[in-house]
């Protein structure tokens, strides 16, 4: 990860000088299930889906006089519950309001040690991480936690926030991802659409790329994930599976997800196929072999009638890696060519 542009207070040196080391931060985030921390009956059954990540909102699907139950809750949920296989996540809500703080602190005090992340909505600089940061640090410290180990995610909802998305992923160690939100973002520049995620009518192009775009490279630059945000017509499979075709298909890690019917579609979408998962390894197989002693050291090869090099190398790491994540098995062999 790159070193923050501000100094994190979760950024200890230790004698040796270099930075201490980071819990790994790259969880599989295909999908990401939104959850209402006030309805019990619903946290109860997102246990059994099979969503990579779940997040239990205090923000907007929780009304302002359910928040302060809602955060009880969450800890019962998350200390009682089972979430195997699952990154656990709590959305608190935004530094412009007057829960943010009480969020955190009963939630993180109540159930840190079953919580990965934090979910910041709304961010619109470097400082509002930060601020989230020095919180979670002395929790961790009057707590008696692990200083640094639950992670940050970094919700994108405005065109403040885009312009300074880059400051924003580098503001903490903690952060681990950057999230489009597009609801709020669409009301935020005033677009003409009514349908979140879908394309404002009169436009002939895609009125999302470059706000994807912008997050992607900030995210990457910074050795993070990208997530996309919700789509809300959440009966529409068909749909849901163009827009996350779009953000897949541009390098995004994963996308929200609003109801069990999606998470299978967002499963698929963000894994590689079998075929390209396959491929992959081959490719690192054949490479690892071509660049060794007994390959002949060589810097390229050919797997078959495909010219492969450490290009191709790190092409392949990358949908071998999401294969990997999504619990995928290789159905070829690499055999090593005859001489």
């Amino acid at each position: 990860m790159t070193t923050p542009a501000h100094p994190s207070p979760t950024t200890t040196l230790p004698a040796g000088g270099s930075a201490a080391h980071l819990p790994d931060r790259l969880r599989p985030r295909r999908s990401c299930l939104a959850v209402p921390g006030s309805n019990p009956r619903f946290l109860e059954k997102a246990q059994g889906l099979p969503a990579d990540q779940v997040f239990l909102d205090l923000e907007d699907a929780c009304a302002p006089l359910a928040k302060p139950e809602a955060r009880h809750t969450i800890v019962k949920f998350l200390n009682e519950g089972d979430w195997t296989g699952k990154t656990r996540v709590v959305r608190v809500n935004d530094w412009t309001t007057e829960w943010t703080y009480r969020d955190v602190v009963t939630v993180v005090e109540g159930a840190g040690v079953n919580l990965d992340c934090i979910m910041l909505p709304k961010v619109q600089d470097a400082q509002q991480v930060v601020a989230l940061d020095l919180l979670l640090t002395q929790i961790e410290k009057t707590m008696g936690f692990e200083v640094g180990r639950i992670g940050i995610e970094a919700q994108i909802e405005n065109a403040q926030g885009l312009n300074n998305v880059n400051e924003i992923a580098q503001a903490s160690p903690r952060v681990e991802t950057i999230i489009f939100g597009p609801a709020d973002f669409m009301a935020s520049i005033n677009m003409k659409s009514l349908v979140v995620g879908e394309q404002p009518p009169g436009y002939p192009a895609d009125a999302y790329h470059y706000i994807l775009m912008k997050i992607l490279m900030a995210a990457r630059a910074n050795n993070l994930q990208a997530i996309d945000g919700p789509y809300l017509q959440i009966r529409n499979i068909d749909g849901y599976r163009e827009v996350a075709r779009r953000a897949a298909a541009l390098g995004f890690d994963g996308k929200w997800v609003l109801h069990p019917g999606q998470v299978e579609a967002s499963n698929e979408i963000f894994s590689p196929s079998q075929e390209d998962y396959d491929h992959a390894e081959l490719i690192l197989d054949a490479y690892e072999y071509c660049t060794s002693e007994a390959g002949g050291k060589k810097g390229s090869a050919m797997l078959g009638d495909e010219m492969i090099d450490e290009a191709s190398r790190k092409m392949a790491l990358v949908i071998a890696g999401k294969g990997r994540a999504a619990g995928m098995r290789r159905t070829s062999t690499f055999e090593i060519p005859e001489a």
